[in-house]
């Protein structure tokens, strides 16, 4: 078995057992929020990603980290489930509990994510016209774009929606013309 099998096998009970309770209480959106910012920082903080899924770090220094990042405005309903996951050296699998949560949340809320790498820093405008082209072809209520940059593509974007890809780049169409001269 793969570790990201493993991992979403062990984080799907977890964030449904979450989205369980915040739909009980009406906090989906509100953890979905806190959710984000913290995927977010998980992916831009090498530190704080390698600090709390560390298995030799101290439970109780884990615990008061993550306090002091969910903030004390933070919901309580959320925090405890932090702290249970570290009492139950659980939280090495924060990362796929939290795609899993975000994931449910799409689903409920029928929202599609939408992977987006393009050459350079897109505009507003592009990223609004982009949304109106995904919500087009997926059928989606909304669009919750996760936006990259890639300077080998010289120039244009890649949208990838679920198992969909759309290369609009310079670089796939390079390739594309590529293979037809190779023919």
């Amino acid at each position: 078995m793969s570790g990201t099998l493993i991992n979403s096998e062990v984080g799907e009970p977890y964030a449904q057992a979450l989205m369980s309770l915040a739909q009980q209480r009406d906090l989906t959106n509100q953890f979905g929020e806190t959710f984000r910012s913290l995927d977010s920082l998980l992916s831009e903080s090498k530190e704080f990603k390698d600090f709390v899924l560390n298995p030799v770090i101290k439970g109780e220094d884990k615990k008061a980290v993550l306090k002091q990042v969910l903030g004390s405005n933070a919901n309580p309903y959320l925090v405890n489930f932090m702290m249970l996951l570290v009492d139950k050296r659980r939280i090495v699998f924060l990362e796929p509990i939290v795609e899993q949560y975000l994931n449910l949340l799409r689903k409920l809320n029928q929202t599609v994510l939408a992977e987006v790498t393009s050459a350079t820093e897109l505009s507003d405008s592009q990223k609004q016209n982009i949304i109106e082209k995904v919500k087009a072809i997926a059928d989606a209520r909304d669009v919750e774009l996760k936006t990259s940059i890639d300077f080998d593509l010289i120039g244009g974007v890649i949208i990838k929606v679920g198992s969909k890809v759309i290369d609009a780049s310079i670089r796939g169409q390079l390739r594309r013309i590529s293979i037809s001269l190779n023919q």
